[in-house]
Formats: structure tokens, C-alpha cells, sequence
């Protein structure tokens, strides 16, 4: 759901600043990709809350653009901060193109030399003790460039730990890096290690591949809740 929430403000902007997605597609062939999102959770919106979505794109280099994104609640009170790296991608080629001038321009986004880089999550050993589960691709997982949408990621990745676990914590920095896209049919294996325990948070680590190949990868902390969750798994 936040992913989604993400993309909706995105493209509002993009809209209202007259590039919209659809419009860049039809006139240069190229839409915006996000490669990476680097999440930090003060407190997740509760049921019926009134929230206000921000964002901004702040900076871009020749091939890369540096969006943020603010989440706060009626009260001003900031409860979820993302950054997040996003390229120009050539929808018949499938490739990374130059950033042109008429699409960036409408932003005001600073031009720099280099982007900010976000953290890159950790990878999973082969010899780890890890989790699996495995997943097919279904027609209502793809979004209107013909690929898996980016919150199927998130979702993949979280159902391969238990429901105790989830019921139990919840996420308070979330690192995601996408890697290769995955189609309509195919088969993904979602792993997640159980990684660190320190104190009352936790650390997982997650992969998603798909035909032998690294999709997505992430690293989530996450902080024990205080109310006692549902001991069943």
C-alpha cells in the first residue's frame, strides 16, 4: 500500500507539471522507472487517519533523478521519509536512456554531477539459513508497462515470513534496490534471512529471483511492537 501511495503523488505531479506518464510514452517513447527506494518509518498511517503525501523531485545527473517523498499526518508530525533514484527507460528497448532537458525542466531539480546513493541492501549467502517461497506471476501483478508492479515486490518479500512475525513488529527502515524486471507467467522464489536481532530490533534480508536471476533485493528493520501480537503462525 505506501509503494502504491508513492507512485499515485508521483504521478499526480508528474501530471499536473504537464509530463505525465502516458503523455512521455507517447511523444519520446521513455517512461520513469524507479530503481531504488530507501524508506524510514517514524509511525505507519493508522485506519480512517488523515495523511498529506509530499514530494519533490530534488536533483538529476544525465542518467539518474533523486525524488523524496514526506508523509505526515493532520498535526504537521512527519511519519514516513523516502528517497528514492529513478532513470528514463526506453519502453520498446528496454534500456536506460538520457535524462532530456524538456522532461526534467518542468521540476526545477538541481542539477548535480552526482546523485545521492542510497543504501544498498545486503545479499544472502548461499549457505545461510534461509526461507523460501515461490510465486507465479499473475495478470493482476502487472502495471501498464507490462511488468510486475514495484508493491508486488514488498509483498512477496514479506510474505515469506511468518504471520507471527508480522503481527509482532513492524518495519521502521526499509532498503530496496531493483535490479531486473520480471513478466507476466514467470516463476519468482522470494528468501528471506533472518539476519540480526539487536535488542528489540530485528534485521531481515530479502531476494527475489527469477529464471536464476537477481530481481529485486532488500533490507528491512524492523522494531518488535508493544502490544502482544497472535501467537498462532
Amino acid at each position: 500500500m505506501l509503494i502504491n501511495v508513492l507512485m499515485l503523488c508521483s504521478d499526480h505531479q508528474n501530471a499536473k507539471l504537464g509530463v505525465a506518464q502516458q503523455d512521455l510514452i507517447d511523444r519520446y517513447g521513455l517512461g520513469w522507472v524507479v530503481t531504488q527506494y530507501s524508506i524510514k518509518i517514524k509511525r505507519l498511517p493508522r485506519v480512517d487517519d488523515t495523511i498529506k503525501v509530499t514530494t519533490r523531485g530534488t536533483s538529476y545527473n544525465r542518467f539518474f533523478a533523486y525524488r523524496e517523498f514526506w508523509m505526515h499526518d493532520e498535526q504537521g508530525n512527519e511519519l514516513v521519509k523516502v528517497d528514492s533514484i529513478w532513470v528514463l527507460m526506453d519502453e520498446k528497448a528496454r534500456k536506460i536512456r538520457e535524462i532530456p532537458e524538456s522532461i526534467i525542466e518542468p521540476y526545477q531539480s538541481e542539477k548535480v554531477r552526482r546523485v545521492p546513493r542510497l543504501p544498498r541492501p545486503d545479499r544472502i549467502a548461499e549457505d545461510a539459513e534461509s526461507i523460501s517461497k515461490k510465486y507465479q506471476v499473475r495478470a493482476s501483478d502487472i502495471d501498464f508497462n507490462g511488468h510486475v508492479n514495484n508493491a508486488h515486490y514488498l509483498e512477496w518479500m514479506t510474505d515469506a515470513l511468518s504471520l507471527k512475525f508480522l503481527i509482532s513488529h513492524t518495519p521502521v527502515q526499509i532498503d530496496i534496490r531493483f535490479e531486473n524486471e520480471v513478466k507476466y507467467g514467470s516463476w519468482v522464489m522470494s528468501t528471506v534471512l533472518v539476519d540480526s536481532e539487536d535488542n528489540d530490533k530485528i534485521k531481515t534480508v530479502h531476494e527475489i529471483i527469477s529464471n536464476d536471476t537477481l530481481s529485486c533485493s532488500a533490507t528491512f528493520l524492523w522494531q518488535k511492537n508493544d502490544v502482544k501480537g497472535n501467537e498462532d503462525k
